[in-house]
């Protein structure tokens, strides 16, 4: 073992290897490719969204409003934003003014993943009623003094069941990105494919989410990982370890020979996702794929590290559940998920979010590299896997999908990334909006949560409403 060895001194130990494999030194990019993606934790289809524009026969905004002028308002606003729709198919692009022009279109409606309805001028009750018949998820948008119509929108939404609806009534044309947001994770989740490495038979929880959702989880065994990890050349390995290990801080625990068959199986993983056509990878690492060590040829943390950071998803421990949280995640803020074990502390009112696994893009695939060492696992004393730093001051969200009728949330602020030798490599420390106390009280569904990046408390409220899920506050 090479213990507290910084990157200098690692990078002579190794620069002529690299350099007789003609390697050099390599930037921070990985091989991936941009294309395999249409967006984060998305590879087969764009988000089909029917973009319809309701104008009424009312008085608002105006009676001799422009409803054409109106309407390239948005359409300009759509093109400044183009970045923010790159994944988006508006497949209908229409104005309404009659609710039959909805009928018309219910065929076509019935293909979208869901509708944006754009409110323009007052009048749409019957349109939005016909919108509603056809049973996809609808997001509605208006801007101040668009209409009346909004008032009615609590009393709809307390119905049993409530209709598949939300909106936002804003006047900046902006959150029109924030509308699409939910639609686009239910998108992801019906499109997703989940690989679990491991030797337990599909449960209850696997055919619910693909009743509900779509998603597909496949259970394989070790021989396909194996196969896989064969395959990467030993030149391919090298160039990746070249790469975390010119970017790292520093070396602690790992030597070289290790890292670089933790690369050439985070490759290998790569590979895997690409000829099962899915996004998210899990290994049942502690339970049937350990035997006194990882049965694998390296721990998969690395790997996991790499495929979130490449808008993939990799999940420990089989953790389904995260896995789906992630999935949501990566469909409302492009984000990958942070699995943790955490621990309180009450006397600060604070969180420790912890696990050996950190990502080192937990903003998202096209975001600076955070700061990382290279250790090993911490309780098993080997293996490899990045020490993450995230930013001080930044917002979080902790989620966890707990079945396909509930997820758990709470938010709160990053207020130190500690680097000390307890618990496990990545960690930080969130002050809870709320009382910890009340937290860890309120902690139901076993231990493992998911945390992003930012808080996106009124996304996961829009995607729950639109997905029929509970959400739940747990510092409430």
């Amino acid at each position: 073992m090479i213990r507290g060895l910084d990157r200098r001194g690692f990078l002579e130990l190794t620069v002529l290897g690299a350099t007789s494999l003609g390697l050099g030194r390599w930037g921070w990019a990985w091989q991936a490719s941009p294309s395999k993606l249409i967006s984060p934790g998305c590879r087969r289809s764009k988000v089909k969204v029917a973009r319809l524009y309701l104008a009424g026969s009312g008085l608002w905004p105006h009676p001799k409003l422009d409803v054409q002028a109106e309407r390239q308002s948005y359409e300009q606003a759509f093109q400044e934003m183009a970045d923010q729709f790159a994944d988006v198919d508006f497949f209908i692009d229409e104005l309404i003014t009659d609710p039959r022009q909805i009928t018309a279109l219910a065929d076509q409606l019935a293909q979208a993943d869901g509708i944006l309805a754009i409110h323009l001028k007052m009048g749409v009750g019957g349109m939005l009623a016909e919108i509603l018949k056809t049973g996809r998820p609808t997001m509605f948008f208006a801007v101040p003094y668009s209409g009346h119509e909004w008032a009615g929108f609590g009393t709809m939404l307390r119905q049993e069941p409530p209709p598949l609806f939300d909106a936002i009534l804003s006047e900046d044309k902006r959150d029109l990105a924030a509308a699409v947001r939910p639609i686009r994770a239910l998108h992801h989740l019906r499109e997703a494919k989940i690989i679990n490495v491991t030797l337990r038979q599909p449960g209850e929880f696997n055919e619910a989410v693909k009743e509900k959702f779509g998603t597909e989880i496949k259970h394989i065994g070790l021989e396909p990982v194996v196969a896989a990890y064969e395959k990467v050349s030993d030149q391919e390995a090298e160039a990746e370890a070249q790469r975390w290990i010119e970017g790292a801080k520093q070396i602690v625990e790992p030597t070289r020979e290790e890292i670089i068959r933790a690369c050439k199986l985070a490759l290998a993983f790569e590979r895997l996702l690409d000829q099962e056509d899915a996004t998210v990878l899990t290994v049942d690492c502690y339970g049937t794929m350990w035997d006194r060590t990882i049965k694998l040829p390296a721990y998969p943390c690395l790997g996991f590290s790499r495929l979130n950071s490449i808008g993939l998803g990799g999940i420990c421990e089989s953790d389904l559940r995260c896995a789906m949280t992630h999935i949501i995640f990566q469909g409302l803020a492009g984000k990958p998920g942070f699995i943790s074990d955490p621990t309180v502390d009450q006397s600060t009112n604070t969180i420790i979010l912890a696990h050996c696994m950190g990502t080192v893009k937990m903003e998202g695939p096209n975001t600076p590299t955070m700061p990382y060492k290279i250790r090993c696992v911490m309780e098993r004393q080997e293996g490899v896997v990045p020490q993450v730093f995230m930013p001080v001051g930044q917002r979080a969200t902790q989620a966890l999908f707990v079945d396909p009728n509930t997820l758990l949330y709470f938010t709160g602020e990053i207020v130190a990334a500690p680097d000390i030798e307890r618990g496990c490599r990545t960690k930080i420390t969130v002050k809870v909006d709320g009382d910890v106390e009340k937290l860890w009280r309120n902690w139901t569904a076993g231990l493992h949560r998911s945390t992003c990046l930012g808080d996106i408390t009124k996304d996961l409220e829009r995607f729950a409403r639109l997905a029929r899920m509970k959400l739940i506050n747990e510092l409430a």
